[in-house]
């Protein structure tokens, strides 16, 4: 299934869903180098299928840093916690923004992970949420 590909359908289902944002650390694909992707939230690999209640709006940094994770630990007391699903969680009750809004900031045990796995606060990630907040274009909207 490696080489599977998604409806054109489906994919404008769930690029329109995430509304120009990714789903996990809200980078706004209108003002990124590199297309956002389809992500598998439950890989192929580990049974995770192609339907739309498993599938979200990533960039590639994202994607690349979650890869086939599903989990990863807590920096607070390392246990393992699942990593945010935006088709069952909403981001608000995981996330906030530091004070500045350049920083993701986790909530939670799965919040504080995801933040770490999937490096949310990336260099690049701070630099452009700086920019974007002094031209008044960040925060974007919170999820639904």
């Amino acid at each position: 299934m490696a080489n599977e590909h998604l409806a054109p359908a489906l994919r404008l289902l769930v690029a329109e869903r995430a509304r120009g944002c990714c789903e996990y650390c809200r980078g706004q694909e209108a003002f990124t180098l590199q297309p956002f992707s389809v992500e598998h939230i439950v890989p192929r690999s580990r049974g995770g299928t192609s339907s739309e209640e498993n599938l979200a709006w990533s960039c590639q940094g994202c994607n690349n840093h979650k890869y086939t994770r599903t989990e990863a630990p807590d920096p607070i007391g390392d246990a393992m916690a699942p990593l945010f699903n935006p088709r069952t969680q909403r981001w608000a009750d995981h996330f906030i923004w530091s004070s500045d809004t350049t920083q993701v900031i986790g909530l939670s045990p799965t919040g504080r992970a995801t933040v770490v796995a999937l490096r949310l606060n990336r260099e690049g990630l701070v630099n452009l949420r700086r920019i974007l907040f002094n031209e008044g274009l960040h925060p974007p909207s919170e999820p639904a």
